[in-house]
């Protein structure tokens, strides 16, 4: 066991994890650390045990979803960026399937919620660009219509990424967030146009890897 808690180690364990739940193979205190070099003890160091590395890989995955989130450029069209978040969100969960998997068990709590909140915070802050630029009506209420939003694209993601439909489902997205957009107040044809803009920002995430 190591005297210091090196960062190595544990970002060692946590990809370690990540890797092992891709390759459909059981994680266990043995299996984890075979053939990394560390000792069963370094579980308990960095993470108290199995319970605090499942805790601390569901915060990695939203570490990593915030992050891609964050990489999401900007642009003059706060509709197109509300729809660019979305297959940000997409292909996240299409990256790392099992992980993705992992964030949503509310069987351990998170180390912290500032990453799970970013990405919820992300959305609003887009609608409220929208609602600033006439693009939504005053009075929807932002947090209201991200949650709403993220109802769409987690759908998606949990059906496709870790479900039954097959990757051309994911096409269902642009009039999902259209539909919903225009609830919203924006100008059908026009919201149609920055959502399909948006949706292919980041590749084309209908296609499978």
């Amino acid at each position: 066991m190591a005297r210091t808690k090196d960062p190595a180690v544990r970002s060692l364990l946590l990809d370690r994890a990540a890797q092992m739940l891709r390759m459909r193979q059981p994680v266990t205190l043995r299996t984890l650390v075979a053939g990394t070099g560390v000792s069963t003890m370094a579980v308990y160091t960095y993470f108290g045990g199995m319970d605090g590395l499942w805790k601390a890989l569901r915060q990695e995955g939203f570490v990593r979803l915030a992050a891609k989130l964050t990489a999401v450029k900007m642009s003059a069209d706060p509709v197109r960026d509300l729809a660019a978040l979305g297959a940000a969100y997409l292909a996240n969960a299409l990256e790392s399937p099992d992980l993705y998997r992992v964030m949503f068990d509310a069987g351990f709590d998170l180390e912290d919620t500032d990453a799970a909140d970013e990405t919820l915070h992300c959305l609003v802050r887009a609608i409220e660009r929208a609602k600033t630029s006439g693009r939504f009506r005053d009075e929807v209420d932002a947090l209201e219509l991200a949650t709403r939003s993220w109802t769409i694209g987690h759908g998606l993601a949990s059906l496709v990424a870790t479900g039954p439909l097959p990757h051309q489902a994911l096409a269902h997205g642009v009039p999902l967030l259209a539909a919903l957009f225009t609830s919203a107040g924006d100008e059908p044809d026009r919201c149609r146009r920055s959502v399909e803009h948006g949706w292919g920002q980041l590749g084309n995430p209908l296609e499978p890897s």
